[in-house]
C-alpha cells in the first residue's frame, strides 16, 4: 500500500466509548444497554447475524439515530445530543455514493472545498496516492470497477481525518476475489492512517480477517468479545460457537473435575473438557470441537487419554470443495458429525457408504452454558447427546 506523502494521515484516532445504550423502537429493543469501550487507533469489528442491532448501534455512534438511554462518547467527549455533521466521523457504505457527474479527485475533495479547506485537491490527491488510484483521479465514477469506486469512497471518508471512521458492510456488493483483496487493503490502510475503525458486518471471515477485537452481537446484546483467535478457538456461548464459524455440539452433564480437565457424560461416554476452555464447571453443559479439528481413519487408532476415539462412523455425504473434503457421519452416541478433512493428497477419500474411525484431541474440546441455548429441547432427545451443525 502506498504511503501518504505530507496529507498527514498518521494522525491517531479517538476512543469510543458507549455507556448503557439503548435504541428501542415500537414493538421492540433493537440495541439493550450496550457499554462498549472501543481503543483509539484499533480496528474494531462489530459482528452479527441480521437483525442483532449491530447497524443501528453504529448509525446511533454516526449521529443518525438517537438512543433511548444512554451515553455516546468519542475522545472523551459527550456527542450524544450532537448533530451528525458535528461528530468527528465519517461513514463508509455499502453503496459507494459517489457523485456520478464529479471526477475522482472532485469527489474526494467535495467535503474539504465545502469547508473550504485550503489544499483541498492537494489532501484529495494524497488520499488517492494511499489507496492507489492516483492514476484514475481525472475520469468519472462510472469508468471505475466496483472495488476502485469502494476505494474512492475510503479516500473520501479519509481525507477528512475523522476521528472514527464506521465501516458498514462496505465490502457487501463486491465479489469473492475482490472482497478478499479489499480486505487485506482495508487493513494496510487502517494501519497507515492511524485512525479508529469500526466495521459492522455479517461476515464472519470478514470480521476476522481485518479486525483486532471482534464483539459478536445477538438480540442487541454483545455475547462475546476478544480477539479472533480467542473466539474461535474458546467460544463462550452456543451462539458464538455456531455463527464464528461452524461447531460440533453435544449436551451433557458435569460429573467431576481431574486435575486440569473437567468430566463430562454424555450419556454415559466419558470426555474431558479442559477447564479453562469450559464455561462450566456443575450441572448441565453444552460440549464442542470444530469440524477441521476431527479426523478421520482407515483403521481404529488407539484410544489413550489425549483423544477421544469414536468407532464405526458412517460416511452420510462427502462434499469436495477444492481444499478439504467435507463430511458429515452417523456416528452412533454422538449423532450425526460434521468433519472438514484437507485434501493432502490426490488418492482415495471416504465416500458415502464407508464405514470409518474418528478421533479428536481432548484439547480441542471446549465447554459452554446450556443457559440461553439457542437450539430446541427436541435436539436432545432424552437427555441423549446430540449435535447441532451451524449452516453458513
Amino acid at each position: 500500500m502506498a504511503t501518504s506523502q505530507g496529507g498527514g494521515f498518521a494522525e491517531r484516532g479517538a476512543d469510543l466509548h458507549l455507556d448503557s445504550v439503548t435504541k428501542e423502537f415500537p414493538g421492540f429493543r433493537a440495541v439493550d444497554d450496550l457499554t462498549l469501550t472501543i481503543p483509539a487507533g484499533s480496528f474494531f469489528a462489530l459482528l452479527g447475524p441480521s437483525g442483532c442491532g449491530k447497524t443501528t448501534t453504529l448509525r446511533m455512534v454516526a449521529g443518525l439515530e438517537d438512543p433511548t438511554s444512554g451515553r455516546i462518547l468519542i475522545g472523551g467527549d459527550d456527542v450524544t445530543q450532537t448533530k451528525a455533521y458535528q461528530r468527528p466521523v465519517n461513514t463508509v457504505f455499502q453503496s459507494y455514493a459517489l457523485f456520478p457527474h464529479l471526477s475522482i479527485i472532485d469527489n474526494v475533495a467535495f467535503g474539504l472545498r465545502r469547508r473550504k479547506i485550503a489544499n483541498a485537491l492537494d489532501l484529495a490527491k494524497d488520499a488517492l496516492d494511499l489507496v492507489e488510484l492516483g492514476h484514475v483521479a481525472h475520469r468519472k465514477p462510472a469508468q471505475l470497477s466496483g472495488g476502485q469506486q469502494q476505494r474512492v469512497a475510503l479516500a473520501r471518508a479519509v481525507v477528512n481525518r475523522p476521528a472514527l471512521l464506521l465501516l458498514d458492510e462496505p465490502l457487501g456488493a463486491l465479489d469473492l476475489k475482490l472482497r478478499r483483496q479489499m480486505q487485506l487493503e482495508l487493513k494496510d490502510i487502517q494501519n497507515e492512517v492511524g485512525l479508529t475503525f469500526l466495521h459492522v458486518t455479517h461476515d464472519q471471515e470478514e470480521a476476522m480477517t481485518m479486525a483486532d477485537t471482534v464483539a459478536v452481537m445477538n438480540r442487541g446484546k454483545i455475547e462475546q468479545m476478544g480477539a479472533p483467535e480467542d473466539l474461535y478457538e474458546n467460544p463462550a456461548t452456543t451462539f458464538v460457537a455456531t455463527f464464528l464459524g461452524q461447531s460440533n455440539l453435544w449436551r451433557g452433564e458435569v460429573v467431576g473435575q481431574t486435575g486440569d480437565y473437567v468430566d463430562v457424560s454424555l450419556n454415559g461416554q466419558g470426555v474431558k473438557v479442559l477447564a479453562s476452555r469450559s464455561a462450566v464447571s456443575r450441572g448441565a453443559i453444552t460440549v464442542g470441537v470444530r469440524p477441521e479439528k476431527i479426523l478421520i481413519h482407515t483403521d481404529r487408532p488407539e484410544p489413550d487419554s489425549s483423544k477421544v476415539v469414536v468407532s464405526d462412523a458412517r460416511v452420510i455425504d462427502a462434499s469436495f470443495t477444492g481444499s478439504s473434503t467435507q463430511y458429515l457421519l452417523d456416528a452412533g452416541v454422538y449423532g450425526e458429525v460434521a468433519v472438514f478433512s484437507q485434501n493432502f493428497a490426490v488418492g482415495h477419500h471416504a465416500v458415502e457408504g464407508d464405514v470409518v474411525h474418528l478421533s479428536f484431541s481432548v484439547d480441542h474440546v471446549f465447554g459452554v452454558s446450556v443457559e440461553g441455548d439457542i437450539h430446541d429441547a427436541e435436539s436432545y432427545p432424552d437427555n441423549t447427546a446430540a449435535l447441532s451443525v451451524a449452516k453458513e
